[in-house]
Order: structure tokens, then sequence, then C-alpha cells
């Protein structure tokens, strides 16, 4: 075999590997650390960078969806760094279009104005606390399971709400850049489907 045709099936298998479960467990990797492929802005699409292995949001307000799949009870987790007084979050079972998109939003935010901190279900179960500090990196882990939703910030539960109403049941999975004095990276982009409640 040729060092050629060696390099072509070492691309070939880690293409593969972005479609398939990272692991036995169904987590299945949404961003390839290099490129935009499967994700798609609903305005603004330049605000959207790949860098260092990262997403980056930047400038005026962009909502990036993931449009490989939609999520109906789901899991969905990312490392999450925000500068000082940004605002972002983690949107699932949103509807795709421009403006702010209808759907949840796992909030991102450590010390902007907006008193809804990261952890937050955006305007139904508020976390008033600052978990993280700014610059740093976290992890924020959304499962969304029929009515029953949990967020998590850095393994801890901040967030375990049943939503009576049921506002959102099925739709994609969004990361929101908010205003131009916000940046935002994110990383280790994973979602995994569930098979929702028996």
């Amino acid at each position: 075999m040729t060092l050629r045709t060696m390099l072509r099936a070492a691309a070939l298998l880690a293409a593969f590997s972005l479609l398939v479960p990272a692991q036995e467990s169904g987590w299945i990797r949404m961003f390839d650390g290099k490129t935009l492929n499967g994700w798609k802005a609903n305005e603004n699409e330049g605000g959207w960078k790949v860098e260092d292995g990262a997403i980056v949001g930047r400038g005026p307000r962009t909502h990036l969806f993931w449009m490989e799949r939609e999520c109906e009870n789901c899991e969905f987790k990312a490392t999450v760094k925000l500068n000082h007084g940004g605002n972002s979050g983690m949107y699932f079972r949103a509807a795709f279009g421009p403006g702010w998109p209808k759907g949840y939003e796992a909030q991102v935010n450590n010390t902007s104005g907006d008193w809804r901190r990261t952890g937050s279900l955006y305007g139904i179960s508020d976390v008033k606390e600052q978990l993280v500090g700014d610059d740093t990196w976290w992890t924020q882990h959304i499962i969304a399971d029929g009515n029953h939703i949990i967020i998590k910030v850095n393994d801890k539960v901040v967030v375990d709400y049943v939503d009576a109403q049921n506002r959102f049941q099925k739709g994609y999975l969004a990361l929101q850049q908010h205003d131009p004095g916000s940046v935002v990276h994110y990383k280790d982009l994973m979602m995994r489907p569930l098979p929702g409640k028996r």
C-alpha cells in the first residue's frame, strides 16, 4: 500500500468516525474541530469561525444550528468559554429561522447585564448565582427527556424541571452569539438521542 493510499484511507476513516457514534454509548460528535460542516447560521453567517479547534461566535446576533438531525429526546453537551460581559446560549428543540429561535435555551452568561446566569433554562427555571468565571472553560450538559429537562454545569445539576406546558417537543440544536460585545467558544460538542419516556 502506498503512502498516498494510506493517507486517503486514514482520511476516509476519520470522516466516517464523525458520522457514527463517538462511543458505544451512542454519543455523536457534532463538530470535527476544523470546519462548520453540518452547521448553518440563521443570519450573520460571518459571525461564526473555527479557531484552534473551537467554534467561535463574535459580532452581531446570530444563531448557529446543527442541521444533521433534530432532537426530540436527547442529550446535548459542550465545553464552553465566554468573555467578561458576554452572553450566549445552547438551544435545544429549536426551530430554524431568523431572529431569536423558538425553542428551549440553556443560558450561557456569567457576568453580562442579564441576571439569568449560566445553567438557567431561560425564562422558565432561572439560575441567579454565578457558577463559573469569565474566560475559563466549563462543561454544560442538557438532558431533554419528554417534558423533563435537566441542565448540568461542570457535572452539577443546576436545573431539574418538568415542563407541564410541554412548550417545545422537537427541533434543532443551536448555539447563540448574542451581541457585538460577546465572544463565545464552543468545543467537544456532542449529542445523544434518547428513546424517550417509557
